[in-house]
């Protein structure tokens, strides 16, 4: 039988700017359990000012004061440890609700980096409503925008000889991809490099275009129900995705062309797999049926995602 977990973001919970497989988990589940997780966003220069009408959480508060800031810019929460995944499984995470604990969001250009560093040299902030009720969040000139909430970063912990992993940077283990498509519905397919295979989420987001071009989309605290199973040794390597309607093939580079071809290379191989085509058959179906986007290009390692109708591939 399932069980149901609750996982806060808090002290003994989160950890910050790493992905480590010497991490510890936080909880233990069973495949096919699900759990409640909270995550918390920002770090203490990302806290809203004195009398904006915007206030940090409790446990975010207690966070900042008392856990060590890491390599990274992210606070995440876990790692979950699963049950019988060891390295050459997967982990396949299915994102089943998500929420708002907070209010509120907030949007920084932080100078030198960014898609266009060199055009805005100065540091800004702002905070944002998030009307979860409505479901919106309304820019400082009084924009509505409808969210569409998901977390920018899921992963697991990497291999043990790569030690430490700046959280910022998305790889093989997966972190801060920034797939704006991961949002309630979808299923994210994470390879296990160690025992438990030790997942985290963070980076929530209640609204982000592709390319994330600014840096940061509408970061807020966020959370989220997610049923995470086990497939035992299908070998996979790299993360993918799916949608009730789409699949979704990831690459991630500091070439944006290298980060396309991956991606590209990847929808190949998995229409093979699920299709039965050829690689020349699916490379064709892929430039007159797929889709090509620029999921960020602002994580040292930019990302680019492949999406084709599953429609497309049926036997």
């Amino acid at each position: 039988m399932a069980q149901h977990h609750v996982l806060r973001g808090d002290v003994g919970t989160v950890h910050r700017g790493v992905f480590d497989a010497a991490i510890k988990p936080v909880l233990h589940i069973a495949p096919g359990d699900t759990v409640e997780v909270t995550t918390l966003s920002g770090n203490d220069e990302n806290s809203p000012p004195p009398g904006s009408g915007f206030e940090l959480m409790p446990e975010h508060a207690r966070v900042l004061a008392q856990v060590p800031r890491g390599i990274g810019a992210h606070l995440m929460t876990g790692p979950i440890a699963v049950a019988g995944a060891v390295p050459g499984d997967e982990l396949v995470v299915e994102v089943l609700e998500l929420g708002f604990p907070q209010p509120w969001g907030w949007n920084m250009i932080k100078p030198g980096v960014g898609a266009l560093p060199a055009d805005f040299p100065n540091l800004r902030h702002i905070f944002t409503p998030i009307d979860e009720k409505r479901g919106v969040v309304t820019m400082p000139w009084g924009l509505e925008l409808k969210v569409s909430p998901f977390f920018g970063v899921m992963g697991v912990a990497p291999r043990p000889a790569d030690g430490a992993c700046i959280s910022n940077i998305p790889r093989a283990f997966g972190g801060n991809m920034d797939l704006k498509h991961l949002g309630v519905g979808a299923t994210l397919h994470l390879p296990v490099f160690n025992d438990g295979g030790l997942l985290s989420v963070g980076d929530g987001h209640a609204l982000q275009g592709d390319g994330e071009v600014c840096v940061t989309a509408i970061e807020t605290a966020l959370r989220g129900t997610l049923r995470v199973t086990l497939v035992k040794q299908t070998g996979i390597d790299h993360p993918f995705a799916e949608t009730p309607t789409h699949l979704i093939t990831m690459g991630f580079d500091e070439d944006l062309d290298r980060a396309a071809e991956a991606a590209l290379r990847a929808m190949i191989r998995k229409i093979g797999a699920v299709g039965g085509l050829s690689a020349e058959d699916a490379y064709s179906l892929c430039s007159v049926a797929a889709d090509v986007h620029v999921t960020q290009l602002v994580n040292v390692a930019k990302g680019v995602h492949v999406m084709i109708a599953k429609e497309l591939l049926a036997r």
